[in-house]
């Protein structure tokens, strides 16, 4: 069965890279940029890799479908990629061999590879180091266009940051409010009696160990996102506000004992240890989930890309609109 799928991928790929003519020998153009074309050999280049993955992934009765599709996304691509040639053209932006072979450099000191590693990467894809560099010089020709274009004129004004801020990383507590971070270790109810003895010991010692460090002031957020077996370690252990009478009596009792910022004392829950750290207490407050000096350059950075994705499609939007496009039969 595998191997009869094996062969229907293989000859549907086929058709699909071929123009789904057997007959269909010669090359030929498949859509229209202003003065330039696309070709058939020119997609079936550009979408090999997806093309191949597709074959393997997709289940035969959908392969055709999802084939058809590929080929139509990576013609899109394309005609962005032709626009983008022509306006680098008249704005003569060009790319020589040094600014590709650094970017090669850069590309590998970022992965700690080697030319022959990467070499050996792309031919698995096949790709020839001849169409990779191609496709650099592309996008970094595109990257060019870009900065003149968008980039350089995106300003992000200061008080969108802290707008940003202040929706993102600062928290409106109401009177009676507990905002709590938590961090807890478990053990396995499912062991004999013996076992369950040794998991809640060692449970016991790992929350020991967490709780000194955060008395001792390393962040209890890194240390729930590291130690922590509770869903909750994935946003540092943070688990929102409660009001007392919603609290499990053991969160209770820990938390209600404490001052805001002071660590509770161990808890032990039906299935394992718990500690609390209290952001604040039943007055209401604002509270910050991050200094803002520590977080203004990636708020500006979350910013910008935001803009300049809005920008860079309007851009394109525009551009085709202004363009002659013609897609043919693909």
């Amino acid at each position: 069965m595998k191997l009869q799928r094996y062969w229907l991928a293989a000859l549907v790929l086929f058709l699909i890279l071929r123009g789904t003519a057997v007959a269909d020998v010669v090359d030929r153009v498949v859509a229209i940029v202003n003065n330039d074309v696309i070709t058939l050999s020119e997609v079936n280049e550009a979408g090999k890799p997806l093309f191949q993955r597709i074959a393997e992934q997709v289940p035969a009765a959908e392969l055709q479908a999802a084939l058809r599709q590929a080929r139509q996304s990576v013609i899109q691509k394309l005609i962005e990629k032709k626009i983008m040639q022509e306006e680098a053209k008249k704005k003569h932006i060009t790319v020589n061999d040094d600014e590709v072979n650094k970017a090669i450099e850069t590309i590998l000191d970022r992965n700690h590879t080697t030319m022959k590693q990467l070499k050996t990467q792309l031919a698995a894809m096949g790709i020839t180091e001849k169409q990779y560099r191609k496709n650099l010089r592309s996008q970094i020709l595109s990257s060019k266009l870009i900065n003149y274009e968008i980039r350089s004129k995106i300003i992000v004004p200061e008080d969108k940051v802290l707008d940003y801020y202040d929706t993102h990383y600062t928290k409106h507590i109401g009177e009676g409010d507990y905002y709590i971070l938590q961090i807890g270790c478990s053990w396995n109810n499912d062991t004999g009696a013996a076992d369950l003895k040794a998991a809640k010991e060692a449970a016991r010692k790992k929350i020991e160990h967490v709780r000194s460090l955060a008395v001792a002031g390393q962040d209890f957020k890194e240390l729930a996102r590291q130690y922590s077996d509770l869903p909750s370690a994935a946003d540092g252990g943070d688990i929102g506000t409660f009001k007392k009478d919603e609290m499990a009596p053991y969160m209770r009792k820990a938390v209600t004992s404490i001052k805001p910022g002071e660590i509770s004392r161990i808890c032990e829950t039906p299935d394992g240890y718990q500690i609390f750290k209290v952001l604040s207490s039943k007055e209401g407050k604002i509270i910050t989930k991050a200094p803002f000096k520590s977080v203004k350059d990636d708020i500006y950075q979350t910013l910008y890309q935001q803009e300049m994705k809005v920008r860079l499609k309007q851009w394109l939007t525009k551009m085709q609109k202004q363009a002659y496009i013609k897609v043919l039969n693909p």
